[in-house]
């Protein structure tokens, strides 16, 4: 296992092709007309009703939003004279959109399908309702642009908290998580953590699909976690709440905090997460210390610090 380190942030770059490959099953989707547009670029994460633009007034539109036609802009359509229902989609598609959605399972105007070969502009259709399909694209759009990076560590949910573990190779990351995963804990990924920030600045932990579920285990090999210790061994995604660094004795030393008053952070892509160093040597269990820490941090969110608490006590016996 590779020393810990972390990738290049960076803002994922969407195209209709990825959003059309989440959209298939998520959002019912499926491709109509204008495939030579699937490398098209969606710049903002948000859906667009295009109902003013269809009616010709076209200041403040918003053409780098995938443009969604429910059924009122469906229904405006179809009471136009073909004439004019061909200009306004005309002038629609020559503001360069990144795509157009019919929702409700609509057919799509012979204009549309025209114009999306013509400009190679991909026209998609969703079976679901047009309300249902904005919010639930608003959430895979957001999934798709948000910021990510890869770290080298492993990631499991400890009690219910997302605790990411750190460290060089050789110290026990993997056979720490192992004996985790023994105690009822859960795996959300070994050796390699893909880390992303949502739109509520929270950061969240996968395993990369590719090894997902897997761990590497030195002088056993590759298991399969779920086939060993059943599904509810696992998890797919989990917010980061602790970061857990473990550091061979020597080296630990200069930012051992032997009362816990220092709060210590750790940042990924922005985001600021609390950090607890573990000195690492022969005999000590790493298991234990690891779900103590884990317990220890929901503790503390709920307001009650352990050394505050009998600093306080101890000032009151000496004042006695």
């Amino acid at each position: 296992m590779a020393e810990y380190r972390q990738s290049q942030s960076q803002q994922s770059r969407v195209t209709v092709d990825q959003f059309l490959a989440v959209g298939r099953e998520r959002l019912g989707m499926e491709l109509v007309a204008g495939r030579a547009g699937l490398q098209r670029v969606i710049i903002e994460p948000v859906a667009h009703r295009p109902g003013l633009a269809l009616s010709g007034f076209y200041r403040h539109f918003a053409r780098k939003r995938i443009q969604v036609v429910g059924m009122a802009e469906f229904e405006y359509l179809s009471f136009m004279p073909e004439e004019l229902r061909a200009q306004r989609l005309e002038e629609l598609f020559a503001k360069k959109i990144p795509c157009m959605v019919f929702t409700r399972g609509k057919r799509v105007f012979p204009e549309v399908v025209r114009l999306a070969e013509r400009d190679g502009v991909c026209v998609l259709r969703s079976s679901m309702v047009t309300r249902h399909f904005i919010h639930s694209a608003t959430f895979v759009l957001e999934d798709l642009h948000a910021p990510r990076c890869k770290v080298h560590g492993t990631m499991l949910e400890v009690a219910g908290v997302g605790v990411f573990i750190e460290g060089a190779a050789g110290l026990g990351k993997s056979e720490t998580a192992l004996g985790l995963i023994k105690r009822g804990h859960a795996l959300v990924a070994d050796d390699l953590t893909q880390f992303r920030r949502d739109s509520s600045n929270s950061l969240l932990g996968s395993a990369m699909p590719v090894t997902q579920y897997y761990m590497e285990i030195r002088g056993i090999g590759i298991i399969h976690v779920p086939s060993i210790f059943g599904v509810a061994a696992v998890r797919g995604e989990k917010q980061v709440d602790l970061v857990v660094t473990l550091k061979r004795q020597g080296e630990a030393d200069a930012e051992l905090d032997r009362t816990g008053t220092d709060e210590l952070r750790r940042e990924f892509l922005g985001v600021e997460v609390p950090q607890l160093v573990i000195p690492v040597a022969p005999g000590r269990d790493l298991v234990n210390l690891v779900e103590t820490a884990a317990q220890e941090h929901k503790v503390r969110l709920s307001g009650f610090v352990a050394v505050r608490e009998l600093d306080s006590r101890i000032k009151r016996h000496h004042s006695v």
